[in-house]
């Protein structure tokens, strides 16, 4: 059974990153099914660190992206999720080519959420794996514009 709560494609999801870090970073969504959602990222000049590997920093970029759109497709229209922690772990350096990250949900509760996003390169052996706990907060109900007295 499906978590998302909202309709959600590729096509909606690359259409969200138009103008944002994740465009920078080339940050591609390629794969949504029942429970994750995965996306590639060049590893190259642009995501290098001055060491010519991958900045780890631009790992847990991918790693929020993921965790973040997950979490907020997993409600329901009436909330949204904004980020409380992340941290991450990178056990292997890269120099070129892409990784993929995949973010899963651990835990989807009312309050918070707990995405868990393995990110690895092009052979499948792990690159950085990160947690990303989320606050769900409900959608403020829209005030009504006070009426001018006559």
């Amino acid at each position: 059974m499906s978590i998302w709560n909202k309709p959600i494609s590729l096509e909606t999801l690359n259409a969200t990153s138009k103008n944002t870090l994740i465009e920078h970073l080339n940050i591609i969504y390629t794969e949504v099914t029942e429970n994750s959602i995965s996306a590639t990222m060049p590893v190259c000049h642009f995501t290098h660190q001055p060491l010519g590997m991958l900045h780890g920093g631009a790992s847990v970029v991918l790693a929020e992206t993921l965790g973040s759109v997950a979490a907020n497709f997993s409600v329901g229209e009436d909330a949204y999720c904004v980020g409380l922690d992340i941290n991450a772990n990178h056990v292997r350096a890269m120099r070129e080519g892409s990784v993929t990250g995949t973010a899963v949900p651990l835990h989807i509760g009312v309050s918070t959420q707990v995405w868990q996003i393995e990110i690895k390169d092009e052979q499948g052996r792990l690159v950085c794996i990160s947690r990303l706990t989320v606050a769900v907060k409900r959608s403020r109900p829209k005030q009504a514009k006070p009426v001018a007295e006559v």
